[in-house]
C-alpha cells in the first residue's frame, strides 16, 4: 500500500482536477465522493488489499514452482525489470 495507494489518491486527483476523460466521455467524480461512495476506487483499493495479501502466500503455497517476486519500490522494480526479467524474456538477444 505504500506505493500503490499514494499513486492511486494522486492519479486519481489529478484526473479529476484535469477533467480527463476515462473512458466512453467519462470523468473522475468529485473528489467528495471518496467519503460518499462505498465503490469509490480509492475505497475500493483500500478493502480489497487483504485479498492479495491472503492470495500471494496461498498460490505459493498451491504452486511450489511458481516463482515470487516482492519488490517493495518504483527502484527495485526498475533494477529488477533491467535485469532478470530483461534476461528471463530474452529481450537483450540479438534479432
Amino acid at each position: 500500500m505504500r506505493v500503490t495507494l499514494p499513486r492511486l489518491v494522486r492519479r486519481t486527483i489529478r484526473r479529476r482536477l484535469s477533467r480527463e476523460e476515462l473512458w466512453n466521455g467519462n470523468i473522475e467524480a468529485p473528489l467528495r465522493t471518496v467519503l460518499t461512495d462505498r465503490e469509490h476506487i480509492v475505497r475500493w483499493a483500500i478493502r480489497s488489499r487483504r485479498n492479495y495479501t491472503a492470495a500471494v502466500p496461498r498460490l505459493i503455497h498451491d504452486y511450489p514452482d511458481l516463482i515470487a517476486v516482492r519488490l517493495r519500490s518504483p527502484q527495485e522494480a526498475d533494477a529488477w525489470l533491467s535485469g532478470p526479467l530483461t534476461c528471463a524474456t530474452g529481450a537483450d538477444a540479438p534479432d
